[in-house]
């Protein structure tokens, strides 16, 4: 597997990337820097990239998983119930790409507030 490395502020998160066509576009890109939206337990920031929904594209996710959100052109990091969700688990506004998951404590980017800056880069 890929890994990325995702910092924001003082936090510094590992990642892997799965192997889709969104994870490999993704990759290609790599590194990107944006400023964060929060919604809920959801960090999402706009990236140069547009994909369409994959065809295992869902709302319904896990803490710590990466999603790209085709309408927002968007890489979303999951750690905790967004506005939509019914119980505890997150759950995007929308289908999204699940195109990897955070290693180590993803609730770590509770810290990370609207407007801050976030990079993701390539991991070894």
């Amino acid at each position: 597997m890929k890994k990325i490395i995702i910092k924001s502020n003082n936090i510094i998160l590992g990642g892997e990337l799965n192997d889709s066509e969104t994870a490999a576009k993704i990759w290609d890109a790599l590194p990107i820097e944006g400023k964060t939206n929060t919604w809920g337990d959801e960090i999402y920031f706009s990236i140069p990239i547009t994909l369409e929904n994959e065809p295992e594209a869902r709302a319904d996710v896990e803490v710590g998983e990466l999603g790209y959100w085709p309408p927002g052109r968007a890489f979303c990091l999951f750690f905790g119930p967004t506005p939509v969700s019914t119980g505890e688990q997150p759950r995007a506004a929308s289908e999204v790409n699940v195109f990897g998951k955070i290693i180590g404590d993803a609730r770590l980017l509770k810290n990370v507030r609207d407007g801050d800056t976030v990079t993701v880069e390539r991991g070894e």
